[in-house]
């Protein structure tokens, strides 16, 4: 029973491996030159530094069978991901915490003290409307104007208030010392890298890989089924316009020493050209490296051939979104998966998570003779009722719809 997987980054080696593990043989086609997708690693040859090829990509889950599942591909390295902010001369730690409160502010607050001096800085809104709203109603204008607005702007390319107030659900807000990026129990990175776990994820006698190759829709034939984990768009040629998405620039430099001492740091300011700088030794301390490599990130709109990296999912790609869903539903032999077969982001534990699902509802519906899902049955139901956050949606659940 051949099937066919559209992409190699870890959506695409979750479903094949999970198919061939079943018994299924499975065809992998991908465009890039390498597996591992958007989480691609590679060793630097002058350096022996790992680099992270298209931005720092950090495994964090609570998802004990997601752990289990990906940790027999490679060993992984207890990593805590911590971040800062360059502005005005000052390094301040992030996400924001009782101690960037209290530098910021220059006072030495105890949490409930700090608290209370932030809610005296609101404003009240009762039912933000936007990213500008919900940030001046949780933390007002002094911190949202250093650290959020121009950094949210550079990233987006759109002012702070065009965008969903669910996006500043998503940045965390702390009255501790607790320095951690993530709150999940499990952070972790490969020792070996990404790009090494999703190889040995394909290392499987049931799975052929080939890279360098393109593949549309058309090209898909003589397959019980396919499973795409491109640009949802893409498969139907972009028949109801291009989604958006913000790319990247990555410019890359190396270093005979360290130039920051943790592996982000974020550059708020909008008279910064780049949103961070990523130096890749922090992320694996120990390795053995020469000297240091630094990339600097610059955002930038996607066109029709540049690499779709964030899904930008306001109104008008509502609609859009939308007519795809019910066009990817009305399919037989196709089911969509990923960052950009469900144009949603994701983070790593949750692809994996979801593709495991979708290849084994798929597998057991081959078998038996019926209709494989479109989407994973978890993603099916989210789509299907609420295709994209509404304006105003704060703190609904995401990653899974949002």
């Amino acid at each position: 029973m051949p099937v066919l997987v559209v992409g190699a980054g870890f959506s695409g080696a979750t479903l094949a491996r999970e198919c061939a593990e079943a018994g299924l043989k499975v065809t992998v086609i991908e465009a890039r030159n390498d597996v591992g997708g958007h989480c691609a690693t590679k060793i630097d040859p002058e350096t022996g530094v790992m680099i992270h090829c298209h931005g720092p990509h950090i495994f964090h889950t609570a998802d004990l069978a997601t752990w289990a599942f990906i940790r027999r591909f490679g060993a992984f390295m207890p990593y805590r991901h911590r971040v800062a902010a360059s502005l005005r001369g000052q390094v301040f730690p992030l996400p924001i915490t009782l101690a960037t409160i209290n530098q910021f502010f220059g006072h030495n607050f105890t949490p409930e003290a700090a608290r209370r001096f932030i809610a005296a800085q609101c404003i009240p809104i009762s039912n933000p409307q936007n990213f500008e709203e919900a940030a001046l109603s949780q933390i007002g204008p002094a911190l949202y104007q250093a650290f959020f607005k121009p950094y949210t702007e550079k990233q987006w390319g759109r002012p702070a208030h065009a965008l969903p107030a669910s996006v500043f659900a998503r940045l965390p807000v702390r009255f501790t010392m607790r320095a951690d990026y993530f709150n999940h129990p499990i952070q972790a990175i490969p020792a070996e890298g990404y790009s090494a776990v999703v190889a040995a994820m394909l290392a499987h006698p049931n799975i052929a890989l080939h890279l360098g190759q393109s593949v549309t829709a058309q090209d898909s034939g003589g397959f019980d089924h396919v499973f795409w984990t491109g640009p949802i768009d893409a498969y139907f040629k972009h028949q109801h316009g291009h989604l958006a998405y913000r790319s990247l620039r990555f410019e890359h430099e190396r270093l005979p020493d360290p130039a920051q001492a943790l592996a982000v740091m974020n550059y708020p300011s909008h008279d910064v050209p780049w949103t961070r700088i990523t130096e890749h030794r922090h992320f694996a301390p120990e390795r053995a490296v020469r000297g240091s490599v630094i990339t600097r990130e610059y955002p930038f709109e996607a066109g029709p051939n540049d690499t779709p990296y964030y899904p930008v999912r306001l109104a008008r790609e509502k609609a859009q979104l939308g007519r795809y869903i019910a066009a990817a539903l009305g399919q037989h032999g196709v089911s969509f998966a990923g960052r950009l077969g469900t144009y949603r982001y994701l983070d790593m534990d949750v692809a994996i998570r979801e593709a495991r699902s979708l290849a084994r509802s798929a597998v057991a519906a081959l078998r038996m003779g019926q209709r494989p899902p479109v989407f994973a049955p978890e993603v099916e139901t989210c789509l299907s009722a609420q295709p994209i956050l509404e304006t105003g949606q704060v703190g609904r659940k995401a990653p899974q719809c949002a």
